[in-house]
């Protein structure tokens, strides 16, 4: 069995808002890195930065697919190399829309093909397990603003 990260989460908002906040550097700010510079195209390198006590980890990803309002996925860039199969893990977001709001489909797959550690994989584990469920609230604040 491959490891992989998946949630669902419901959002009360339509797949087009909900696409803007998983894929805009400026929404992706209010509720995951504190840095973020991409392009939300296809090739698309960029990188995302998280504030730590002794300065800025920044991450590198490229953008592999950005399909307004139904799918926006990237792979991590590791150690300055293009990102393959064979090296980085891939995240999509799939979003469906779900009676009025959006089923967003949360997965982070390829930990085994890019032969990334249980350290890395426990780490996105416990990151994603903080940071999806600030989703929904973001977008509620953002929903409601006049």
């Amino acid at each position: 069995m491959s490891r992989s990260i998946e949630r669902e989460i419901r959002i009360e908002a339509a797949p087009e808002v909900v696409y803007e906040v998983v894929s805009s550097p400026e929404h992706l700010r209010e509720w995951w890195p504190d840095e973020a510079d991409y392009k939300a195209v296809p090739g698309s390198a960029g990188t995302i930065g998280f504030r730590q006590d002794d300065g800025t980890m920044t991450v590198g990803f490229t953008v592999l697919e950005a399909e307004p309002p139904r799918r926006f996925a990237f792979r991590w860039d590791y150690d300055g190399e293009t990102a393959t199969v064979r090296n980085s893990v891939l995240v999509t977001f799939d979003l469906v829309p779900d009676a009025g709001g959006t089923l967003l489909r949360f997965a982070e797959t390829g930990f085994d093909e890019a032969g990334k550690s249980d350290e890395l994989f426990a780490d996105h584990t416990s990151g994603w397990d903080y940071f999806l469920p600030r989703i929904a609230p973001y977008v509620a604040r953002l929903v409601a603003r006049p």
